[in-house]
């Protein structure tokens, strides 16, 4: 009687033993899946220190590197960053930026928080419209255009636009920023300036923090 419960207690370990041997099979690809991170692009081109971090791992950014959904990317001092997002959609990182490319989507479009830093959003005339949001401190800023700038200027955060046309809102309040204009926010909660002219000066100076 004593071997039969012995031998009934081997079979239950080892179906038991199976059981989590299949478990496992089945819970760690999922897990495996979960835990990584869906590429959204690649690095074009870098100058100086520029880094990528998700949960506190850091990695150094070098040309052709992967970019991640949910990453953090940042830039050193003096640092000068291109990034390409899924086929055509551009983004110039200036000196001491940081940002995160919370969501993205080829050909639909997608969210980014700016931390801190300039940011030259590019992408080619003529390209079909995409549904992307900036987010940052200071406000939102809907893309409804091409080319446009973003981040420290003057001593405000300003936004001006190349081309196309993109809505900042702030403050419940929304201003309009189409081609040749730009609009400052002077403190985050603070509301956006009427749109206006910038001049050649502030303009090259802009260009200059993120190329």
């Amino acid at each position: 009687m004593a071997k039969q419960n012995e031998t009934s207690s081997r079979l239950w370990l080892r179906r038991d033993a199976l059981r989590a041997t299949l478990g496992a099979a089945v819970f760690m690809p999922a897990l495996a899946k979960a835990q990584s991170s869906e590429k959204v692009g690649s690095v074009e081109e870098v100058k100086g220190e520029a880094f990528g971090e998700v949960r506190d791992r850091r990695r150094a950014l070098e040309r052709a590197a992967p970019l991640f959904l949910n990453e953090v990317v940042a830039t050193g001092a003096d640092a000068r960053l291109t990034m390409l997002l899924g086929t055509d959609t551009t983004l110039r990182v200036g000196a001491s930026a940081r940002l995160t490319i919370d969501r993205f989507l080829v050909n639909v479009g997608g969210d980014i928080t700016l931390q801190s830093g300039p940011i030259l959003f590019d992408r080619p005339e003529g390209a079909p419209p995409q549904m992307t949001r900036i987010n940052s401190a200071f406000g939102l800023i809907a893309v409804r255009g091409t080319r446009f700038f973003a981040g420290p200027s003057n001593g405000v955060f300003g936004v001006f636009v190349m081309r196309g046309s993109v809505a900042v809102a702030s403050a419940g309040s929304e201003v309009m920023v189409t081609p040749g204009q730009g609009t400052n926010i002077a403190r985050p909660g603070d509301a956006p300036t009427a749109p206006s002219s910038w001049g050649d000066p502030r303009i090259a100076a802009a260009m200059q923090s993120v190329m």
